[in-house]
């Protein structure tokens, strides 16, 4: 996976949307991370990380199964507001299999951009 690019412009109002829903989306659940993500209709799908004893998912892998359940075909951009210092693989893997370059922004909890992830899963 591609390092986190911290040298990054301010966010577009559009993406900055995306962090303040991933930011209620994993303050609604307490989870430990949530996620948004803007498909190629300007459509947003925010999740939270899902850890049950059958079910495991990361919120960047739910908000990207989300989308692709309501018929996207394309992610325009990504968030994740998350404790750790970078996006999980398997969350970074799914928006890729969607967009080729679409960006994934990572956050703090309080919102704070942390970075942003651009470019194939395996660089």
């Amino acid at each position: 996976m591609p390092e986190l690019d911290t040298d990054i412009a301010p966010l577009s109002a559009e993406d900055a949307k995306l962090v303040t829903l991933a930011r209620s989306a994993r303050a609604r659940t307490t989870a430990l991370e949530g996620a948004a993500v803007r498909d190629g209709d300007g459509r947003t799908y925010a999740a939270s990380t899902v850890g049950l004893p059958s079910l495991t998912l990361s919120a960047l892998q739910l908000a990207v199964a989300q989308a692709v359940s309501a018929g996207a075909t394309v992610i325009e951009a990504a968030a994740v507001v998350t404790e750790a210092s970078t996006v999980d693989g398997e969350g970074y893997a799914a928006v890729r299999d969607l967009s080729a370059d679409a960006p994934v922004h990572a956050a703090a909890p309080d919102g704070t951009v942390l970075g942003t992830l651009t470019g194939p899963v395996g660089a």
